[in-house]
């Protein structure tokens, strides 16, 4: 794919994007947008790597950089049999050990199910649910300052949120972040309800089942799959997290588990 230049976009952009960061030329947030920050990135590496410096990839940055070569994130390194209640208590040091014993079959076979068994995925499982629950329990959305204005009802702030698909009171209380990955809004319930055969919209208590609860968790990461895992190969878990939550909410906790998966799967 040379040629690609500011304005670009895709995954090649995302791969590019990565293979530059990796090289030490900062080219985050690897987005697959070809922005400014892209382009400045690839003229420094062209300068330093004695190529003509054009802001626009070329075959010869294109080589050197090794894009030229097999794609690392589309060979899966599988672990997910390596992945023991032992081992998830160690990501998840605050948690009751009874709910990691309970709730990670479920995780692990929803995982499987949805041909998420390699390494990145497995740790951005964990890692999502370290940020939403770090009790490692499907849970309710707790109500805070930013769901809920001052002497209002609780999440009024969903109610008429028309980009989550909610029509008025009650919807924001009752679409509430739920589940292991706090699916948020009538919309999502609707979809994900249909995806998985499950009534959501209807009964959205349901999306805490744990069984349901995996397969929602499962069934998002890998609608986000291919992006996701160039910002792991790229090294940007802000962005990898902002792929799942669509911020920075629990970042902290998400990179720790992370991080520490990664260790005990090295």
């Amino acid at each position: 794919m040379p040629g690609l230049k500011r304005g670009s976009r895709g995954d090649d952009v995302r791969r590019l994007q990565a293979l530059l960061s990796l090289c030490g030329h900062d080219a985050k947030p690897i987005d697959g947008d070809f922005g400014s920050g892209t382009e400045r990135a690839l003229l420094a590496y062209q300068a330093a790597s004695g190529l003509t410096a054009v802001g626009e990839l070329q075959e010869d940055a294109y080589r050197l950089l090794g894009m030229d070569q097999p794609d690392p994130t589309k060979v899966p390194v599988p672990v997910i049999d390596r992945v023991t209640a032992d081992l998830a208590f160690q990501v998840f040091p605050d948690a009751p050990r009874a709910n990691v014993e309970r709730y990670l079959p479920d995780v692990l076979a929803a995982l499987a199910e949805a041909g998420l068994d390699d390494r990145d995925m497995v740790l951005m499982a964990l890692g999502t649910i370290r940020a939403e629950s770090a009790g490692f329990e499907p849970i309710d959305e707790r109500v805070s300052k930013y769901n809920t204005d001052p002497g209002m009802h609780p999440f009024n702030r969903y109610d008429d949120r028309t980009s989550l698909g909610n029509r008025g009171r009650p919807d924001g209380e009752r679409y509430k972040g739920r589940g292991f990955i706090q699916l948020t809004g009538r919309a999502n319930y609707r979809a994900y309800g249909e995806r998985l055969g499950a009534r959501l919209e209807a009964e959205p208590e349901f999306a805490n089942d744990p069984k349901i609860a995996a397969q929602i968790l499962a069934a998002f990461l890998k609608d986000k799959q291919s992006a996701t895992k160039y910002a792991i190969l790229g090294k940007d878990l802000a962005t990898a997290r902002k792929l799942v939550n669509g911020g920075s909410h629990g970042i902290e906790r998400f990179a720790a588990a992370f991080d520490t998966g990664a260790r005990l799967l090295a």
